[in-house]
């Protein structure tokens, strides 16, 4: 598929037009960013890192977890070919051991397992600093309606589940994980974005040892090999 012209720029990923208006090609960046954009870096070998594994992930879901995503064609290490989607304004985030903001909200020490996984709504807004929001929010402002709502929520904790077993099996605590959905032309909720150590908390089962973009945001050091243990895990690489 040809690569056109720049539709959208974000803090990790490039997006471009196609012959086919219904496909559009993402490419995945080393920059890095945090707290809203106010720490910014780079992460070598992250884009490849979190296109391979993105791609990767999304296949398995689709094919068994029966959840419906934006992937088409991995191109090369870096550049993806997906459905096009408009993203519903959402942030959605899965808990399953507390940690980050959890922690500092509700004053619950990090690494407590949960009781349940929990499902928290934050609004896309940088400038607001992307505010937790509530189903009657989301419903009363027009950004999904209550249907919306109830598909993403069946799909998030499908994918959780899902993903939950898959990373135990090579050695890997699914902390907590963001995702984002979109709609299709024809209004089809699907799973846009990407699943990746940009996305989520994954911890070594054993050390606890984090593998993840905390390493960044926390200046813990060795956030390259953090990346590359993930996606050593994940290929066998």
């Amino acid at each position: 598929m040809e690569k056109r012209e720049q539709l959208y720029e974000g803090k990790a990923k490039k997006v471009f037009a196609t012959e086919n208006e219904d496909f559009c090609i993402v490419s995945y960046k080393d920059d890095a960013t945090a707290f809203d954009g106010a720490k910014k870096g780079s992460i070598s070998g992250k884009g490849v890192v979190n296109n391979r594994m993105s791609n990767y992930l999304m296949e398995k879901l689709e094919a068994e977890a029966g959840i419906p995503t934006h992937f088409v064609e991995e191109i090369n290490d870096r550049e993806t070919v997906v459905r096009k989607v408009s993203i519903i304004p959402l942030e959605v985030i899965v808990r399953n051991i507390a940690a980050g903001s959890f922690s500092k909200r509700f004053g619950v020490e990090e690494g407590t397992p949960l009781l349940c996984p929990t499902l928290e709504f934050c609004l896309k807004n940088d400038d607001l600093h992307d505010p937790m929001v509530n189903e009657y929010h989301i419903i009363a402002c027009g950004w999904a309606t209550k249907e919306d709502i109830e598909t993403i929520t069946d799909y998030t904790f499908r994918i959780n589940n899902y993903l939950k077993e898959y990373f135990k099996g090579i050695g890997v605590d699914l902390v907590d994980f963001k995702i984002e959905f979109g709609k299709t032309k024809d209004g089809k909720i699907i799973l846009a974005d990407e699943i990746s150590p940009d996305t989520c908390r994954f911890w070594d089962s054993k050390t606890h040892e984090k593998l993840d973009k905390d390493r960044f945001r926390r200046d813990l050091g060795n956030v390259e090999g953090a990346y590359q243990e993930m996606m050593r895990r994940v290929f066998g690489e």
